[in-house]
């Protein structure tokens, strides 16, 4: 402010009345910044690594959140080429090899590591995985860049695990101490304790569920007046039990692991929960599907919808077993899964053939072991995701597994142990299935006789 023109600066002037800062880099008024011009010559690969690459294991955080400018962070990213993209360089290309990607996938990974050159804080820093989730903004690749990062030892997961975030947002408005203790009984499910008493880890899924049955029954606690979980009695508890069904039993569960882990941990004095009889399994009746729907899913064009509904229809086999079923456990015309080898079905083995050769076709260089993969999963050794591939059918795999032995039971005429033999089910399992002897319902066929062993 004070710099007159043609005159040297005058520091103890300046500094007179106080400190001027300036952030480094920043365009003055008499400067004009210009974007660094376009390589003659784009490089078709980085370089070799001029020197070892070390990352370092802090994370710098940023100052302030600033949101970047995709066109700039674009086009710088095109010359960019750091000690990170020529580290990773090599990997890229064996991944590449070994997983059969094509060049356009390769070059992507490679953009999107030039990408993550660009806009991160420091050059030996780590690649944090919320940094990589944002490449889509700048059309880069998530999850090869993230199997190429892995495999460097540069991917730091900070990611917050999405059961933390229902929890946090189911439990915000309750009173603090209650939190509290519900964070510790949260940590024990998720994480498991090697601690007596021992327990093991729970599913993402089963906790969602009990928190979900748990937090109204918390909330009217709290607007009660209870703000910790160790004035609850079991007076209350009984008191706040839902009537019947399946809630029942979700919220019954839930109140016993809750209360059980916290008394523990020595966070509360007492289990109210403790006089509570287990519950056991809320099971509904199972019924039929419309056969037509059926009939049409086994003569779809999609050589994948065929092939899964044929195997869930015939064998009764689970949607995980269905993801699961690798290469090497079809021979000879029959399917291993587990410690059960089940001939496979006439009108099974034509839609195999087609799904195979589709595969082949569109994956040549696939090294995926598995039998379903995707345009996702080809280029790796997983398995498909849940919705495939349901997501292109009405249809569902746990009902069309629920007709199919629904129908082996009314032509069986209710024997358990066939049921038992023939899909891998305990007693208790198939017997969900054989009361419905005494019903009306009568069995649905879709093209195939009852099996016989």
């Amino acid at each position: 402010m004070l710099h007159e023109p043609g005159h040297g600066i005058d520091l103890a002037g300046a500094n007179k009345h106080g400190q001027q800062m300036f952030l480094a880099n920043m365009p003055t008024p008499t400067q004009v910044l210009r974007p660094p011009p376009p390589p003659r010559r784009p490089r078709r690969r980085p370089s070799a690594p001029t020197r070892s690459f070390a990352p370092v294991d802090g994370i710098q955080g940023a100052l302030f959140a600033m949101t970047l400018d995709p066109q700039i962070v674009t086009e710088r990213a095109r010359w960019e080429d750091g000690e990170l993209t020529r580290h990773c360089h090599q990997i890229v290309r064996e991944h590449a090899a070994k997983h059969g990607w094509s060049t356009r996938q390769r070059n992507d990974v490679v953009r999107s590591l030039r990408l993550l050159q660009t806009y991160r804080s420091r050059p030996e820093e780590r690649i944090r995985v919320t940094d990589v989730l944002t490449l889509p903004t700048y059309a880069g690749n998530i999850v090869s860049t993230m199997d190429v990062l892995e495999a460097a030892g540069l991917l730091v997961e900070d990611r917050i695990p999405r059961i933390q975030t229902y929890f946090t947002t189911k439990t915000r408005h309750l009173p603090q101490p209650m939190r509290a203790q519900l964070e510790t009984w949260l940590s024990v499910m998720i994480d498991g304790s090697s601690t007596a008493p021992r327990r093991r880890r729970r599913a993402p899924v089963n906790i969602r569920q009990q928190i979900h049955a748990l937090t109204p029954i918390l909330t009217d606690w709290a607007a009660q007046g209870t703000d910790s979980l160790a004035a609850v009695t079991p007076g209350m508890v009984t008191d706040a039990l839902p009537a019947f069904g399946h809630r029942r039993a979700t919220t019954v569960t839930g109140m016993r692991s809750l209360f059980s882990i916290l008394k523990s941990r020595k966070v509360t004095f007492q289990n109210p929960a403790r006089a509570l009889a287990n519950p056991g399994t809320a099971g509904s009746t199972p019924l039929p599907l419309d056969t037509a729907a059926v009939r049409a899913a086994l003569a779809s064009s999609d050589p994948a919808v065929a092939l899964a509904v044929a195997l869930v229809v015939f064998h009764a086999l689970t949607n995980l077993q269905v993801r699961r079923v690798q290469l090497t456990d079809i021979a000879d015309g029959r399917l291993q899964v587990g410690d059960r080898s089940i001939p496979l079905a006439d009108l099974v083995r034509p839609r195999l053939r087609a799904w195979l050769d589709h595969r082949a076709k569109t994956w040549p260089s696939t090294i995926n072991p598995y039998l379903f993969v995707t345009q996702r999963s080809a280029p790796r050794l997983v398995h498909p995701g849940t919705q495939f591939p349901w997501n292109r059918t009405t249809l569902r795999p746990q009902a069309l597994r629920e007709d199919r032995i629904l129908a082996e039971a009314h032509a069986s005429g209710g024997d358990v142990r066939r049921l038992c033999d023939l899909f891998g089910m305990s007693v208790e399992g198939a017997s969900r299935y054989t009361v419905t002897q005494a019903s009306p319902i009568a069995p649905l066929n879709h093209g195939h006789e009852p099996e016989s062993r």
